[in-house]
């Protein structure tokens, strides 16, 4: 119980340390939150109330969780922890993709950005994001020609997303464009959000070839809205959690994938 500190610093301070330990624990009852920062259930509720609206985190009967539904995505701040080893598999494989002098589109997820930590060393490179991170990754890079996407700032995915965003996307065109997606499934990609959904579908229509990164959790999942099919994509590359299940729906869609080695 940490009721001193809560009752000290006061309800902004205890609502980030909530929203800290919701992130990191992933899911969490109200109950054990309000034993461990010392006020009443009710407190605790009004808290993740104010989370929630915050899109920080989602509610659920008896407590509250950063982990993503076929409806809801998860924030940014919980995906930049999740299988961060298996993005950062699947970015070391999808950089041997790039080459020099290239354009190459980014879309907000975070195994993009495990892959734009890569690009440094593969310039002289124009690299096309949304992703608030990643640009100010590649900002200070000299060798790299940024070009920033804007539109309507969305703090749940620290990008810019909205109808001034797919502008600036039409306007482009580039070699290689990657994205990640919330689910696949029957050889579609899926997401829970519609207003991502347009930003990657122009992503990918403004792209000469197409990326696909997923974690394994990704495979035989279905969410709300589809994104493209499968064969929008050159390749899926996937981390080597994924099981022989879900590769072998990949081969059944005729799907060219690669297994990316986490060891």
């Amino acid at each position: 119980m940490i009721e001193d500190h809560s009752t000290r610093r006061g309800p902004d301070w205890r609502r980030k340390a909530v929203a800290d330990h919701v992130l990191s624990a992933g899911s969490v009852s109200a109950a054990e939150l309000a034993e461990q920062f010392g006020v009443s259930l009710m407190t605790i509720h009004r808290d993740l109330d104010e989370l929630e609206r915050q899109g920080i985190v989602r509610k659920y009967r008896g407590g509250v969780t950063a982990q993503p539904s076929g409806v809801f995505e998860s924030n940014v701040a919980y995906r930049m922890k999740s299988m961060r080893h298996a993005k950062d598999a699947i970015a070391e494989r999808a950089a041997a993709l790039v080459e020099p002098g290239m354009a190459v589109m980014l879309d907000d997820s975070t195994t993009a950005l495990a892959l734009a930590r890569r690009l440094v060393g593969i310039t002289p490179l124009t690299v096309v994001t949304n992703f608030l991170e990643a640009m100010n990754l590649l900002a200070r890079e000299r060798d790299i020609r940024l070009m920033a996407l804007g539109g309507d700032y969305d703090p749940l995915h620290d990008s810019f997303l909205g109808v001034s965003c797919v502008d600036a996307i039409e306007s482009f065109r580039v070699d290689l464009c990657f994205v990640s997606t919330s689910a696949v499934s029957a050889g579609f990609a899926y997401h829970q959000e519609q207003h991502i959904v347009s930003v990657k579908r122009a992503m990918l229509a403004a792209a000469s070839r197409n990326i696909l990164l997923l974690d394994h959790t990704k495979l035989g999942r279905v969410a709300l809205h589809r994104v493209a099919p499968l064969e929008t994509f050159e390749r899926v590359v996937v981390d080597d959690g994924a099981d022989a299940e879900a590769l072998r729906e990949l081969d059944e869609h005729k799907v060219a994938y690669e297994v990316a080695a986490t060891s």
